[in-house]
């Protein structure tokens, strides 16, 4: 995948493959290599256009740049680049994978400050980041449907089945999907007293964005739950509630970026529970009623042993 070409070997690593290129290279290319020479893990990470975007250029001059070191696209620029990292420095293959927060000889305590932190401050930013008047909005829209679709993929689809599950149990007919064959053919039996919730964090996912999509086209309410208000989901959405965007490097295990959709689908719920006082009351009553028969008794407690010297 990494082309030999005249100019540039096998043999050549990509930061001597920029240096030797970068006295030629226009202002739009230096700047790409900028970011890639201060992050060399930013093309594993970033899509092109991110790229392009955080060294405020286009996609075409990355494609360019790729060209000028060597490689036929962006794509093999990423796999060399990858490789790179995996036959070289494992600090770097540990701050793409983990991220830069953590010091891979960082004590217990340490990690779990670190963790606290970022959890903490992803969840102040999601509250200070949130419309109530859209969250109201939402919430009643629920409360009053008659079925409710929620979309997700991967992370996200397990986000997505605990709030179908808490909503359920509520008395809510609500549905979560993750196939997206499934996801579709649900979203075509929606109708304008119907609402579908589509959750992705970069609101790019594909699947997501179909199925929401479709249940738009049906006529069902739609809301969007991600970071990013400018993205694909949040366009096709009639309310969009922003979730914290995520720490340096997005890490498909990132929890923070979950806990900040939780904390949204938490409020959600308990806001829809209050517009169904009654019958969530009831609902929520008969539920715990027929799984308490599963549930052990507490455990009794440990009665200390007395020395027979004592009796």
């Amino acid at each position: 995948m990494v082309p030999r070409t005249k100019d540039f070997g096998n043999g050549m690593t990509i930061a001597r493959r920029i240096a030797a290129g970068r006295h030629t290279m226009p202002t739009a290319m230096s700047k790409i290599a900028d970011v890639v020479t201060v992050h060399p893990a930013a093309p594993v990470e970033l899509t092109i256009t991110e790229l392009a975007d955080r060294a405020g250029t286009s996609p075409a001059t990355v494609t360019r740049f790729c060209r000028a070191i060597g490689f036929d696209g962006y794509t093999q620029f990423r796999v060399g680049v990858a490789s790179e990292i995996g036959r070289g420095d494992a600090n770097e293959s540990w701050h793409a994978d983990i991220g830069e927060e953590f010091g891979s000889t960082d004590g217990p305590g340490k990690v779990l400050q670190t963790l606290v932190a970022l959890h903490v401050d992803s969840l102040e930013s999601t509250a200070a980041r949130l419309d109530m008047d859209g969250v109201m909005q939402v919430a009643n829209a629920v409360a009053a449907s008659r079925h409710v679709d929620i979309y997700g993929v991967g992370g996200s689809g397990i986000i997505a089945r605990e709030f179908q599950g808490r909503l359920y149990r509520i008395g809510v007919n609500a549905h979560a999907w993750s196939d997206v064959h499934e996801g579709l053919t649900s979203a075509v039996m929606q109708d304008a007293r119907s609402v579908a919730v589509g959750i992705s964090s970069t609101g790019r996912t594909d699947e997501t964005v179909q199925m929401l999509s479709q249940a738009g086209a049906a006529g069902a309410f739609t809301v969007a739950i991600t970071h990013d208000a400018d993205s694909w989901l949040a366009g096709i959405a009639d309310v969009s509630l922003a979730t914290a965007e995520p720490s340096r490097y997005l890490r498909p295990d990132d929890l923070s970026v979950k806990h900040s959709q939780l904390l949204v689908l938490d409020l959600l719920y308990l806001l829809v529970a209050q517009q169904m006082f009654a019958d969530a009351s009831t609902h929520l009553a008969a539920s715990a009623m027929a799984v308490s028969a599963h549930r052990r008794p507490p455990r009794p407690a440990k009665t200390a042993l007395v020395p027979e010297e004592s009796r």
